[in-house]
């Protein structure tokens, strides 16, 4: 089963490396990994999406609030949550395939960021499965490029991680 984890951690060198080293040792896969300063510049929330049983999760979390940097976690999928992930792609955008790209981001509710004689860069944020749908949209052999930025997800109404 698919699990969002969001932690809380201090803001410093090495952090990162602990929690990313800790799935690594035990053995348990990362399929994204999101992190950032939050508004407090001390902290930084991190977002990492893994699959596992409910018994891997939680032994995962566990372990992960043995880490001196680490202040909180939350399995986020638990309850409602909002999950959110930013792609660019850049395309090859020449003659006729111009129009129909077009077409695609506006029905998709991407923007063209960027415009050159023969690619377009679009940007498109959504939930995994409509990014995974606009790519399944385009003719294969137009993409050029691909980033994704990876996961975030926030808990929705009074569910907060937050110290």
């Amino acid at each position: 089963m698919r699990h969002v984890i969001s932690l809380l951690i201090e803001n410093e060198a090495g952090a990162l490396s602990r929690v990313s080293g800790l799935f690594s040792a035990r053995g348990y896969n990362i399929e994204s990994l999101t992190v950032a300063p939050t508004e407090d510049a001390s902290m930084s929330r991190m977002t990492i999406v893994t699959t596992g049983s409910d018994e891997i999760i939680e032994q995962i979390t566990k372990q992960l609030n043995k880490l001196v940097e680490v202040v909180k976690v939350v399995d986020i999928s638990e309850a409602a949550h909002i999950e959110r992930e930013l792609m660019l792609i850049k395309l090859r955008a020449t003659g006729k395939d111009r129009e129909e790209i077009k077409r695609t981001a506006d029905i998709f509710r991407a923007r063209i960021i960027d415009v050159t004689d023969t690619s377009y860069v679009i940007e498109l944020t959504g939930n995994q499965s409509k990014l995974d749908a606009f790519i399944g949209a385009i003719d294969t052999g137009l993409i050029l490029e691909t980033v994704r930025s990876g996961v975030c997800g926030i808990g929705r109404g009074d569910r907060v991680l937050k110290l």
